[in-house]
């Protein structure tokens, strides 16, 4: 079952190239994405066994982040046949197949038991994302996509040194060196202690960068600006949790191994780090899409932070992962249909974004009251779970910090946000006939639906699902 839940989008990429309808193309991906959505409940609700000799396994981790990517797909995927109707004047010949092949490999990365593997799904998923992020064709489009795949190939080179390391790391107990996750857990206190941090952080590096965690965001704002919203809310919701994904995994090894304590001092300094970055260069910032990105790298820093932290916060920043992905949904689609409606992305010409456009106005404004974690929404449950946990582990200082950044991040991302959705619109802004319809609107509505059931209430079984996950990163050999 693991093979089809991969091949499903596969299968709808080959059929979309084939098409030779650029009309007719969008409307693969709705049935494409629910046959997605229900494949994967399916695989939620009844475990599947393993394949390709152990290879792909769908543990207690990769089903939070398999709930996320499907769900965030399929809100993606049907707003995209909106999108694509105002974009007649571009091919989407090779769009639509890219992100077929994005929701493909993003799945590869979340039922991935072998390190070599899972390296070759993230490569391969970031591979796809370029044709996306280029989709304007625009002189600022273009230099992102360099951006994003010179800086994103750096990293990935790293992530390969760091697997290469970790599997060396096993030779000092076996004699033969193995990148299946099961080995490496099982063998996690025989492994070479000096050869085992040299991985870990190279790895932190490599898949650092692909989350876009401080110093090594640099690839985000001009990828994330100028990519349509529909990928930038792919990106931002699906790429950055498969790498937290893949370091999880390099995470719960070093802790198995007895080294996590150095591990997770770096985790909870890298997690801060992304904060401070975030709120240094979020205060200033007149681009609301470029505002977005440096959003993304905080809370890609609020999820390393709450792993590091450990215990209640580790509870805490898995159901963040959560939060997150869908609220990015609403932030991104919303920034979108505004960006679409003025020509413009900055607050010198976006001005009364819930007058003129009022849907998305308003669904602007309440994703920004999410993700900065007010009530009643699900964010604000998750970072106060992690800030709990911080209080309840000793790390006061820690805590304090987290609780100062928020609120830094707050005021500074608000005076953005409420620049573009206050007041009126400015003479001589250049509108244009963009007006929210049911395919650009009700995606949106959906997502921002369940961030606030999840700040409200979680229902039984995602509580139980985040709680076999804690206890299978806890797991000791």
């Amino acid at each position: 079952m693991l093979i089809e839940l991969i091949l499903i989008p596969l299968l709808g990429a080959a059929i979309a190239f084939a098409i030779p309808s650029n009309r007719w193309r969008p409307w693969l991906l709705p049935p494409v994405a629910i046959a997605h959505l229900v494949f994967a409940l399916k695989c939620l609700i009844h475990a599947p066994p393993p394949a390709l000799g152990g290879w792909l396994v769908l543990d207690p981790l990769g089903r939070l982040v398999l709930l996320v990517l499907t769900l965030l797909f399929t809100i993606c995927g049907i707003y995209t046949v909106g999108y694509l109707r105002y974009r007649p004047e571009r091919s989407n010949r090779v769009f639509v197949p890219c992100i077929l092949i994005f929701m493909s490999m993003s799945t590869l990365v979340a039922c991935s038991h072998h390190l070599g593997l899972l390296w070759v799904a993230i490569e391969a998923m970031a591979l796809s994302t370029a044709p996306l992020i280029y989709f304007n064709r625009t002189p600022k489009s273009i230099e992102a996509t360099w951006k994003y795949l010179l800086v994103g190939s750096v990293g990935i080179a790293l992530a390969l040194l760091g697997s290469f390391f970790l599997a060396y790391a096993s030779l000092s107990h076996s004699g033969e060196p193995s990148l299946l996750f099961e080995d490496l857990l099982k063998n996690a206190p025989f492994l070479n202690k000096t050869w085992l941090d040299l991985a870990f952080v190279l790895l932190l590096v490599g898949y650092g960068t692909k989350m876009g965690l401080a110093p090594m965001h640099t690839w985000k704002p001009d990828a994330y600006g100028e990519a349509p919203g529909v990928v930038g809310a792919m990106l931002a919701g699906g790429a950055t949790n498969c790498a937290f994904l893949a370091l999880l995994r390099v995470y719960q090894i070093c802790q198995a191994s007895g080294a996590g304590f150095h591990a997770s001092r770096m985790m909870i300094f890298i997690g801060l780090l992304s904060m401070i970055f975030a709120a240094v260069f979020m205060a200033s910032q007149r681009d609301f899409k470029r505002m977005l990105a440096y959003s993304s790298v905080e809370h890609m820093g609020i999820l390393v932070l709450g792993v590091g932290i450990g215990g209640p916060a580790l509870f805490g920043a898995l159901l963040h992962m959560i939060n997150n992905g869908l609220t990015k949904g609403v932030l991104f689609l919303s920034a979108g249909n505004i960006h679409r409606a003025y020509g413009s992305k900055t607050t010198d010409d976006v001005r009364g974004a819930m007058r003129h456009l009022p849907i998305s106005g308003t669904l602007f404004l309440l994703g920004f009251f999410a993700v900065t974690g007010s009530p009643p929404f699900g964010p604000f449950v998750s970072e106060f779970t992690i800030l709990t946990g911080a209080f309840e582990r000793g790390r006061f200082l820690v805590g304090a910090g987290f609780l100062f950044l928020l609120l830094i991040i707050f005021i500074g991302m608000g005076r953005t946000v409420l620049t573009v959705v206050q007041g009126r619109p400015k003479p001589g802004s250049p509108l244009t006939a963009y007006r929210d319809g049911v395919f650009t609107a009700l995606p949106i509505i959906t997502s921002l639906c369940l961030v606030t059931l999840l700040g409200v209430y979680i229902p039984t079984p995602l509580r139980t699902m985040l709680a076999d996950a804690v206890r299978f990163m806890e797991v000791r050999p």
